[in-house]
């Protein structure tokens, strides 16, 4: 019996220090993942700037600590360190170029058309910009066309078909399952809910998708006809007839591309272009994120414009779960925002939003907090990829607003949804219900049964209000009555272009134009755009509340185009009852 004492409590003691010892293993590799973080490689001379479209246009850097442990990295393209790159790789006389590699890049228009006048600013330093791609997607396409040369592969094609958006409606499943979507609302377009209380569009959501999409795309066609040097009606013909599946000949016969090459032939091209005379003579990348994190050339100044990033859906508290997504955390922005207020060497805050709105609640909070940061300094909005309802609440009381034409905006409206799951329960699984209560809407919200005519008309009324005060904050902010913003309101979405014409936008213009607007309010002419908030520690986010996101991100990889449904499905029940967003899911492609 000794023996066994003495033998088990040596395996747990060997257990544990094995333990211990991949802990601290784990701990010194945090670590230096910690002290590497925010610091580049290098620039070597002649290198490239090397730009790849693949995975996603995010706002900012999105990293994953548990996936770099795993050896895994992200495909995803940050904006900010895209943005940042091409300033700094315009000016590092160590970088020759940008070479950008065309792969299925998924991204807003207002994002994409960004980072595409960012290329064109970048090509005013002289430096030149080759894209090659073995396919080119649209987004791919729109952004590589500003190259000086459009590769392409002899048996590849580009996809320029034009843009469609399609919903996905989710009504006639749960009923079959036995639930019932109880919905409030205001706004003839306020079309969120749509896909759980129709099979198909609304007439008033198929006009609003048909007036912006169609803004979109003309504006789009109008940057490539420009740098292509063709007929904005040459470009609408075309994209009647090329697709995915027409030839890589049929591409370059039309003027879309320049020239059909293997990749070993683009290597060479790229040589050429460096100066590199040996054909051994190794091509040197600098990536994205090496370059953005490269030293900065200039001055360093303490006056700060602070450029605080405000991206995703707007909630009131962090929400967990294998579906999270980014987040707006009403909580967190109100202290960062009262932070910058409080800061003596920030002159000015940019609030850079991309956002399809979200709670009601917390979109009202954060609104408040803008006010009161605007009564210290200057307060812009820049907006991104979008900037509506709860996206354009926390927005309308700035000193000015900057949009992209492209960005979608407005959509001024306010609903409710709760699910009815009492059939499901009481029908088809064959629970019963029974209750006493004091009052005669004590059980309001029970379980067992929807909610009646009395408890529904409640609700309602709430929701009215909200959208009383939405408007009224709106009509405030840009000065204008508050019937005239109920005229351009009904939860309709805009583009920037069209919020421009009709009062929600002041100027169109990208984060530099709102930067440069901000310093000119503050009247400060030597200042440093810094940033907010810092990104989080990876040490912290292996061990808070972002643990599921490695989890979250492989989901992602599985379910495609179906892990928008899941996503949607179960975050549902996280979400506040009283909502100010635009359709769930607006897929434009």
């Amino acid at each position: 019996m000794k023996s066994f004492i003495k033998y088990t409590l040596a395996t747990v003691v060997g257990l544990f220090l094995t333990m211990a010892l991949f802990s601290i293993i784990a701990i010194v590799s945090m670590a230096g993942m910690i002290a590497t973080e925010g610091m580049g490689a290098p620039i070597k001379e002649k290198s490239i700037l090397r730009i790849n479209l693949s995975g996603e246009l995010t706002e900012r850097e999105e990293s994953d600590p548990l996936a770099m442990l795993m050896g895994e990295g992200t495909s995803n393209v940050s904006l900010e360190d895209a943005l940042l790159a091409l300033e700094k790789a315009a000016k590092n006389k160590n970088i020759e170029g940008v070479y950008i590699e065309a792969w299925a890049l998924a991204a807003t228009p207002g994002m994409a058309q960004e980072l595409r006048q960012a290329l064109v600013e970048f090509k005013k330093s002289g430096k030149w910009v080759i894209a090659y791609g073995d396919t080119y997607g649209k987004t791919d396409y729109y952004l590589s066309s500003v190259a000086d040369s459009v590769l392409l592969n002899p048996e590849g094609s580009v996809d320029f078909s034009g843009m469609a958006s399609q919903i996905m409606f989710y009504k006639d499943v749960m009923e079959k399952l036995g639930i019932k979507m109880q919905v409030f609302k205001v706004g003839t377009y306020k079309s969120a809910v749509e896909p759980f209380i129709c099979s198909e569009m609304s007439p008033a959501n198929r006009e609003q998708i048909t007036s912006y999409l169609f803004s979109i795309w003309t504006n789009m066609l109008k940057d490539v006809a420009e740098s292509r040097g063709m007929e904005l009606a040459r470009l609408n013909s075309l994209a009647d007839s090329l697709t995915m599946f027409s030839g890589a000949t049929t591409s370059l016969d039309c003027g879309i591309v320049d020239k059909l090459c293997y990749i070993d032939e683009v290597r060479a091209i790229l040589r050429e272009k460096c100066g590199l005379e040996d054909k051994d003579d190794e091509l040197v990348f600098a990536s994205v994120a090496d370059v953005a994190k490269s030293e900065e050339l200039g001055d360093k100044i303490d006056e700060q414009v602070a450029v605080y990033y405000a991206y995703g859906e707007i909630v009131q508290t962090q929400s967990t779960g294998l579906a999270q997504s980014t987040q707006i955390v009403g909580e967190k922005m109100i202290k960062d925002l009262k932070n910058l207020r409080e800061d003596d060497d920030v002159k000015a805050v940019v609030i850079r939003v991309n956002s399809p709105g979200g709670s009601a609640f917390a979109s009202e909070q954060i609104w408040r907090e803008v006010c009161l940061l605007k009564e210290k300094k200057p307060v812009v909005i820049s907006m991104g990829g979008m900037a509506a309802s709860g996206g354009y609440y926390i927005s309308c009381a700035a000193n000015r607003i900057f949009a992209e034409p492209t960005t979608l905006t407005g959509s001024i409206g306010i609903f409710g949804m709760i699910p009815d799951a009492s059939e499901l329960m009481t029908k088809k699984i064959g629970l019963k219900f029974d209750v006493v209560k004091t009052n005669e809407m004590a059980d309001i919200g029970s379980m067992g049964r929807p909610f009646n005519a009395a408890e529904s008309a409640q609700l309602q009324k709430m929701i009215e209000r909200g959208y009383d005060v939405f408007t009224k904050r709106v009509a405030d902010g840009r000065g204008m009555s508050q019937d005239s913003v109920k005229l351009i309101a009904e939860g309709r979405v805009w583009t920037g272009e069209q919020g421009l014409e009709i009062g929600l936008v002041d100027e169109l213009g990208n984060l530099d134009d709102a930067v440069a607007h901000a310093a000119k309010l503050a009247e400060v002419e030597k200042y440093r755009a810094v940033a907010y908030p810092a990104p989080a520690n990876p040490f912290e986010q292996l061990i808070g509340d972002k643990k599921s996101g490695y989890l979250n991100s492989q989901l992602r990889d599985i379910l495609g185009e179906g892990y928008k449904a899941f996503s949607l499905m179960q975050g549902i029940k996280d979400k506040d009852a009283v909502q100010a967003r635009i359709p769930y899911e607006i897929s434009i492609y």
